[in-house]
């Protein structure tokens, strides 16, 4: 464990960075159309923790973990690059790959908590950003994105109000081609050293 001292140059870059990287802001056409099939709910804290939970859990123990299970970050990678292909399809093409579930409990953990917040994306990159950063300081500035997480998702019915039915649908087709394009990059990245 590296923890080293409170720095504020250390907080504001590596907050950046994860905000980016967690992209909640271009996720919300993913996750209103996600609470829409989810009976018009998202568990906002429970969808919070979990995410925040992965994320500090990955700061502190990300490779043994994967080591641990017998996996490897290229297999996270490719695993989560599948489940966001397919929502993207969903998004463009109007079709529904996944089934309605009207249980909020299990939509707020998967897909929206793993991988769409704490993708693999965003565990590689808390290890990653553990090379140069002191712990304390990735530990804040996953605290600060955590709070991010669960505005945003606590007023996707405003954000949803305000843009209306045409532009949900416009910038929704629009992000599931960009999830699309982002889930092949990941995908094409990790399958080369899938299961080596």
């Amino acid at each position: 464990m590296n923890w080293g001292i409170f720095d504020f140059k250390e907080v504001l870059t590596t907050s950046f960075t994860l905000f980016a990287v967690i992209d909640m802001i271009g996720s919300i056409p993913v996750l209103a159309t996600l609470r829409l099939k989810m009976g018009g709910e998202i568990r906002s804290i429970q969808a919070t923790l979990i995410s925040g939970g992965l994320m500090i859990l990955f700061l502190f123990l990300g490779q043994e973990f994967l080591n641990m299970l017998g996996l490897d970050v290229q297999s996270f990678a490719v695993a989560g690059s599948i489940v966001i292909f397919i929502i993207g399809m969903e998004m463009v093409l109007g079709l529904e790959f996944f089934k309605q579930d009207n249980n909020p409990k299990s939509g707020s953990v998967v897909p929206i908590a793993f991988p769409l917040i704490a993708g693999s994306g965003t565990l590689t990159t808390i290890m990653s950003l553990k090379a140069n950063y002191h712990d304390v300081n990735i530990l804040i500035s996953i605290l600060i994105n955590c709070v991010v997480i669960y505005i945003v998702l606590k007023s996707l019915k405003w954000i949803e109000k305000v843009l209306g039915p045409n532009g949900m649908i416009v910038i929704r087709k629009f992000f599931g081609v960009i999830l699309l394009a982002i889930a092949v990059k990941i995908f094409g990245t990790n399958i080369q050293n899938f299961g080596k």
